[in-house]
């Protein structure tokens, strides 16, 4: 699987932003499909994941009411909807997928990365 994450940009504090994760292959929808981020200096977070068919959802604490992760199976793309941006959310964000049953929440589970996209939220 080839992942090409994007929608990526500057946004001021409060904005919005939509990011997108196009995948290749035809095994998408059997792939937990993740959204990370690492800002400058500090390790590599989890954000939101959602299961095969888009069941389960998980998020991190710091964006849990502000996000929405979805996933279109047709389309082979998964879906970030951010609001109320913070200056904190400033990162690279990169999707990933896992295909084993692993924990959603730790990177060291995720078979595939795409390349990142920069968000930057302005205060």
């Amino acid at each position: 699987v080839q992942l090409q994450a994007s929608g990526g940009g500057l946004v001021q504090a409060g904005g919005s932003l939509s990011l997108s994760c196009a995948a290749s292959g035809r095994t998408f929808s059997r792939y937990t499909m993740s959204w990370f981020r690492q800002a400058p200096e500090k390790e590599r977070e989890f954000v939101a994941a959602i299961s095969w068919y888009g069941n389960n959802l998980y998020y991190a604490d710091s964006v849990k009411g502000r996000f929405t992760i979805s996933r279109d199976n047709a389309k082979n793309t998964m879906y970030l909807q951010m609001s109320s941006l913070k200056p904190e959310d400033t990162a690279v964000y990169y999707c990933a997928a896992q295909l084993v049953g692993s924990s959603p929440y730790n990177p060291n589970g995720y078979n595939y990365w795409g390349q990142g996209t920069q968000v930057t939220v302005s205060s």
